[in-house]
């Protein structure tokens, strides 16, 4: 009866240990970059600031194009009344107190009336290169991280590529394989940050340039009208 049990003892503890196999260790995001070295955790703190001014530098131009792309549906209705009429101090004081580029830029043409047209044709476009470039600003930014970030990247990893070599070469014939994998996919984790921020900051800056485009257009349609407008006989 003991040996009995003995042997179904045994045979249940094998069964166990079958069981539970060989067990794997998961690595978490924080000790690949920390585990990198100084030059790894170095790229990715460039890479971590340079997300903050990424996702800045779009919420910020956001919000200002949302507010530039805001204009009042009667504002080219009242301020045709307002020429057409003569009345060119309730023009100027409607201009001013809507402040968005296209009331910029009208206003500016309509201080030029009683000028040539060329005049004010002329004013109105450089006021209109003004507020473009007041749209754009910060923009050219946020192009220069989406092309710089997997750069960024690409070079943290050649880094962790050659120290991994490095030690390949140090250790000569016994090479640590796990060593040797561990260093490389620590160094390809610069990589996929550099183009994690890269790719957000294309996206980002795409978004922005069409919505640019969109006030850009709203500016044109909006000046060839008050210029069609001074046109018109009085």
């Amino acid at each position: 009866m003991l040996n009995k049990a003995s042997y179904f003892l045994q045979i249940s503890t094998g069964a166990d240990t079958a069981s539970a196999g060989p067990t794997e260790e998961t690595v978490s995001f924080f000790s690949l970059i920390t585990s990198g070295g100084t030059g790894g955790i170095i790229i990715m703190a460039m890479l971590f600031i340079l997300a903050i001014i990424a996702v800045y530098l779009f919420f910020e131009r956001f919000g200002a194009i949302k507010r530039a792309n805001k204009l009042d549906p009667n504002f080219m209705n009242n301020l045709k009344d307002h020429v057409a009429n003569g009345k060119m101090e309730a023009a100027q004081a409607l201009c001013e107190s809507t402040d968005t580029p296209v009331a910029r830029l009208l206003q500016k043409g309509v201080s030029r009336i009683g000028k040539s047209m060329g005049d004010i044709s002329a004013s109105i476009e450089n006021q209109g290169k003004i507020e473009v470039q007041r749209l754009e600003r910060g923009l050219p930014y946020l192009a220069t991280i989406s092309g710089g970030a997997p750069m960024i990247g690409f070079l943290g990893t050649v880094i962790g590529m050659v120290l991994a070599f490095k030690e390949m070469a140090n250790a000569g014939g016994q090479v640590d394989v796990s060593l040797l994998a561990e260093g490389i996919y620590t160094a390809m984790t610069t990589t996929v940050g550099g183009l994690f921020v890269g790719i957000m900051a294309y996206f980002g800056y795409n978004y922005l340039t069409t919505r640019v485009e969109s006030v850009v257009y709203k500016m044109e349609v909006s000046a060839t009208e008050f210029l069609d407008l001074l046109h018109e006989p009085l």
